[in-house]
């Protein structure tokens, strides 16, 4: 499968044509390969236009639904975010392009180590990951 030029339709098909019009936050989605936080028997449906499991019963979001939250935020790339809900940590990503600090906080222990990995592996070091309950917050990075 050519995932570069799915992830490119994925941006003009369903962001673009639904009003989604940040650049930065369009860069952030046609830069981060989506279909790497997907588990392999899923990986065909990477840029689908709706959400797909990711194991522990969670679900990865629609790309739309990730880029309308992102694009609400405003974020100009001087901002500290926390993420509430790691999952697969696509979104993290999506934020971690787009703020110069992320925090993120996974109640589920395997897709917290997951997602930290693969970040790691994608070279992301401006996130900080914790194990939790994130309805807490994260009180010393406030």
């Amino acid at each position: 499968m050519n995932f570069d030029s799915l992830r490119k339709k994925m941006v003009e098909e369903q962001l673009v044509r639904r009003q989604i019009s940040d650049q930065r936050v369009l860069n952030a989605f046609y830069k981060v390969p989506r279909h790497k936080f997907i588990p392999v028997e899923e990986q065909e449906n990477a840029y689908a236009d709706f959400p797909l499991p990711i194991g522990e019963n969670q679900t990865i979001s629609q790309p739309y639904i990730v880029a309308l939250m992102t694009e609400s935020l405003g974020l100009n790339g001087g901002e500290r975010v926390l993420e509430i809900g790691t999952g697969s940590g696509y979104q993290t990503a999506i934020l971690a392009e787009l703020a110069k600090e992320g925090y993120t906080v996974e109640r589920i222990p395997e897709l917290a180590k997951n997602a930290q990995s693969l970040l790691g592996d994608l070279d992301y070091k401006n996130i900080r990951f914790k194990v939790g309950d994130g309805t807490l917050g994260w009180e010393d990075k406030a």
